[in-house]
């Protein structure tokens, strides 16, 4: 039997009221070269009838003997794969009609690229909103941003297969709710990471999602990872940088006091600076990696400030090199610090 180009690896457990729409967008695609392997993690309710009643030999449905998690599941499933490249989806994302033709021509045309994920639109099933990560990237600044942030969504991925089989194993189970994440870190040295900035899948927010239920663990895998590979510029203090940018960059928790601001713009610097120094980013590369960094910079200032836990001459006073205000003017600041002071004086009468 001739190998497909594509192997869509999919968990799921107990998706029916959502996975039909999923594998409707599979079918939906303009490049039809591919398997989808969706392995049933002993769900309640109908999603084996679902998927079994599938009339399209592209569609393979493998049962789990227990329930062990989504992790065990898509490493189930990958064990199974047989295309050239592996395709992230989750049970209830949406694929657009040309995402797999658009990376499939990037990875035939970028051999060096062994990570491809594409922009998503975030909906609820009723409207859509515009994402948080940056709108125009490049290789370099998703590789930067790997260093702070999750600059991926895992539904939209597209991995070189030949490389992704050479891991043991594919995801790290131990790093629940994370292991998307580890994955690109232990894939970097094989190859370039790298999106396509057209929004190609549309990702479902809902209050069933396992972001939403399970942040705890999600944190600290996350936590985990980032320590890992900061161990060497930091380290026995990398976990502790490792969970104030999982804290306040990745999970968006506002800083508590200026100290913590400062520490944290320090972290972020000692980063970029180390980035940057390795791998020599040109002109226009180191741009988008300054303005980004400084972007972030700025929504966290405004978030403390909004918090009313810092004041406006916190946000002045901690500004380390490149990030200035973080492009964000001084009325924003003051905007931001009103909010704040409202907010602590609620508190207070409370």
């Amino acid at each position: 039997m001739t190998a497909p180009v594509v192997s869509v690896v999919m968990a799921a457990y107990n998706g029916a009221a959502l996975i039909g729409e999923t594998i409707a967008s599979l079918q939906g695609q303009r490049f039809a070269d591919f398997e989808c392997l969706i392995v049933d993690d002993c769900s309640t309710d109908a999603t084996r009838e679902i998927v079994g009643a599938i009339d399209d030999p592209r569609f393979r449905l493998i049962v789990s003997a227990r329930n062990q998690g989504p992790v065990h599941a898509r490493n189930r499933a990958f064990a199974e794969a047989r295309g050239r490249y592996i395709a992230g989806l989750d049970q209830d994302d949406l694929c657009h009609p040309d995402r797999f033709a658009q990376q499939v021509a990037w990875m035939e045309a970028n051999p060096d690229t062994v990570v491809l994920g594409t922009a998503a639109s975030l909906f609820d099933g009723a409207s859509s909103r515009a994402p948080t990560l940056p709108s125009v990237t490049t290789p370099m600044l998703v590789e930067w941003m790997l260093c702070i942030l999750n600059p991926l969504v895992w539904s939209s991925v597209m991995i070189r297969g030949d490389i992704a089989r050479g891991l043991d194993p594919f995801t790290r189970p131990e790093l629940l709710y994370a292991e998307d994440f580890d994955l690109y870190h232990r894939l970097a040295p094989h190859g370039r990471i790298a999106r396509l900035d057209a929004e190609l899948l549309r990702y479902r927010t809902h209050s069933g999602g396992a972001s939403q239920r399970f942040t705890e663990t999600m944190q600290a895998s996350a936590a985990r990872v980032l320590a890992e590979r900061h161990a060497g510029l930091f380290g026995p203090a990398a976990p502790d940088r490792a969970i104030l940018i999982v804290r306040h960059v990745m999970n968006r928790s506002a800083i508590p006091d200026r100290a913590t601001l400062a520490l944290l713009g320090e972290t972020l610097m000692a980063l970029q600076t180390d980035f940057i120094d390795r791998f020599a980013p040109g002109p226009e590369d180191l741009r988008l990696i300054r303005w980004e960094t400084a972007r972030l910079w700025s929504r966290i200032g405004r978030a403390g400030l909004r918090s009313g836990n810092l004041a406006l001459g916190d946000a002045v006073a901690v500004r380390p090199d490149h990030l200035g205000l973080g492009y964000a003017g001084i009325n924003e600041l003051v905007l931001s610090r009103l909010i704040g002071s409202a907010r602590s004086a609620r508190r207070r009468s409370a």
